[in-house]
């Protein structure tokens, strides 16, 4: 990973933490039930979540309490706008702009000497089986400070205001009960230590339960695609509710998203896009044999892409060349079949989210298409990084140094 790193494609936007932040950060751990770490500095993203701790505690979502409770720690202002690196839901990064867009003031009063637990809860205790996450709708995102800052402030009002009543100035027991409050919260009483809970609402969704799970209520039907085939058998045995259930291996969840125009695919033109060229090229780097030359330089350069295609098997050379071919065919002829022609992972790259949805519906599509076939690097890059950094380790070192040039010419274009 170290290429990635370097070119600042891996976690590059991680904060770190030493000294009394991290006692800070072990406060909000104990309170919302975890062990501290021992760790005297680590990094964290935009959610509180921390590689190293991850690490440490050997369980990558450790800020979550079983798979129904999740939460966030806010440590300082510097994480707004930072990535969530280890989401549990495709909305995690939605939460925590709202939180920050909301109590940006309060954010920046309380994390001067003090940390946020945030809480979301979906009214759900525990998960029993897998269509337990269709009750995801409404979440509550609830707030609590360490050492109950806003509870002491309350406190010192009080005391404040019965000091101010009759004679209670006089009153040495409570100028102490106010010094010492003082002494050890500092002045309470005009700070913004006050955090209403939030009300989220959610529509169609990705969770890490159950294995993965992808909900898609914009449909006439609510769809369920599950990754893991242990709990796709589970979940076609409830009969209870009234939903489509599919794995995401399924050669027929293609079509069924197609039916419900949640997906499309015009190959004509398609084959006239980047993210094409881009997906021809992975084909290619699979079938290819030993070269002479990097991976990286045959796929950077026109002619010696071409000349090693030339070369190559006569099937390997229909195997990359097949949507080409198929689309001269369909010229003269509408009998030839796209699926009996190309290459099934090949062919299903080439889909992308029905232009009728909305560019958030189209974002939870890319993700769930970007899995069903993982053959856009940029795009498995752009929506689903676990995925990406899980299958980048799988490729040759000349076709890493291919992919890092093409993820950071885009970044930089746009």
């Amino acid at each position: 990973m170290q290429k990635l790193k370097e070119a600042h494609l891996y976690r590059s936007e991680l904060m770190t933490l030493g000294g009394a932040l991290v006692d800070r950060y072990n406060q909000c751990l104990t309170l919302m039930g975890f062990s501290p770490t021992k760790l005297k500095s680590f990094s964290i993203d935009g959610a509180g979540w921390s590689p190293e701790i991850a690490a440490e505690k050997k369980e990558a979502h450790y800020l979550n309490n079983g798979e129904s409770n999740p939460h966030a720690i806010i440590i300082s202002p510097q994480q707004k706008g930072k990535p969530i690196y280890m989401p549990f839901h495709s909305f995690d990064t939605a939460i925590m702009h709202l939180i920050f867009k909301t109590y940006e003031n309060e954010i920046n009063d309380i994390t001067r000497d003090c940390a946020i637990c945030v809480d979301l809860d979906q009214y759900i205790d525990a998960f029993y089986e897998p269509l337990d996450i269709l009750k995801y709708k409404n979440i509550s995102i609830g707030f609590r400070l360490i050492n109950d800052l806003n509870i002491r402030q309350r406190e010192q009002i009080a005391l404040v205001d019965l000091f101010n009543e009759d004679n209670n100035f006089v009153d040495e027991d409570l100028h102490l009960k106010i010094l010492s409050s003082a002494k050890k919260y500092g002045d309470l009483r005009l700070r913004k230590l006050h955090l209403q809970p939030l009300d989220f609402t959610t529509n169609s969704f990705f969770t890490e339960a159950f294995g993965g799970v992808f909900l898609l209520r914009d449909s006439v039907f609510p769809i369920v695609i599950f990754e893991s085939e242990k709990w796709y058998k589970e979940a076609i045995k409830d009969t209870t509710h009234d939903v489509l259930i599919y794995h995401i291996a399924q050669k027929e969840l293609i079509a069924k998203l197609e039916d419900y125009e949640l997906i499309e695919c015009d190959l004509e033109k398609e084959i006239k896009t980047a993210r094409y060229e881009r997906i021809k090229k992975q084909i290619f780097s699979e079938v290819v044999k030993a070269t002479q030359q990097p991976i990286k330089e045959i796929l950077s350069d026109h002619m010696l892409f071409k000349g090693y295609l030339n070369k190559m098997p006569i099937e390997d050379r229909k195997k990359v060349m097949a949507v080409e071919r198929f689309v001269e065919k369909t010229a003269y002829s509408n009998e030839v079949k796209a699926a009996t022609f190309i290459d099934k992972a090949f062919y299903e790259a080439l889909y992308r989210p029905h232009s009728s949805l909305t560019p958030k519906q189209q974002d939870l599509i890319w993700k769930l298409l970007v899995n069903i076939s993982s053959k856009d690097p940029l795009f498995v890059y752009w929506y689903d990084k676990q995925k990406f950094y899980k299958i980048y380790q799988t490729w040759n070192d000349s076709y890493k140094e291919w992919v890092i040039d093409t993820i950071t010419k885009k970044i930089y274009k746009a």
